[in-house]
């Protein structure tokens, strides 16, 4: 029968620093993955905010002009201009709907609603890449305790929580979970 060798605890802190060195590597480049992607997705939401805000706005200067241009139209009516009626009338339609340049209030509220949806989705995202890189950051120092103690323990535990930091990194990336909120 043969003996189990017991190995000493600088034979066991060798092969801990060889294991965790190594996961350690690969965490803190998918914890630098996914703080560039959780920056790229801030800077989204910023930018569908800003762009969504100055669509609204300029919709509401559509509307306005608009107006502005009714009461004209009223005016013009009464004074029985059919000229202006009809300058004014066609001004009103596009400021409605202007298909060639996409400036219509029409064509604006479906944008100014886009961006608002591509906002929402980013949000959506924005706390899967926190609580992944808050995973990221524990399970690279369980891995790092791991080594100054020696304990395999913790760099098991460390592995859980780094696994679970990628799932919820993919979360994050594909949103593979529905989470109605």
């Amino acid at each position: 029968m043969a003996e189990q060798k017991q190995l000493s605890r600088s034979e066991r802190e060798a092969q801990i620093k060889d294991k965790a060195g190594w996961v350690i590597v690969v965490l803190a480049a998918f914890l630098a993955i996914n703080t560039y992607l959780g920056s790229g997705n801030s800077s989204r939401i910023l930018n569908d905010t800003i762009e969504a805000n100055n669509t609204w706005a300029f919709y509401q200067a559509k509307s306005i002009k608009g107006t502005l241009a009714e009461m004209s139209l009223d005016d013009a009516m009464a004074r029985k201009d059919v000229d202006k009626v009809h300058a004014l009338s066609k001004k009103i339609a596009r400021y409605e709907s202007d298909p060639a340049t996409g400036e219509g209030k029409k064509e604006l509220m479906a944008r100014a609603l886009a961006l608002e949806a591509d906002r929402a989705v980013a949000k959506s995202r924005s706390p899967w890449y926190t609580f992944a890189g808050s995973l990221f950051q524990i399970a690279i120092v369980l891995l790092s305790a791991s080594i100054l103690v020696v304990n395999n323990r913790l760099y098991t535990a460390s592995l859980y929580v780094g696994g679970g930091a990628i799932i919820l990194m993919s979360q994050a990336i594909w949103l593979w979970i529905p989470v109605v909120l």
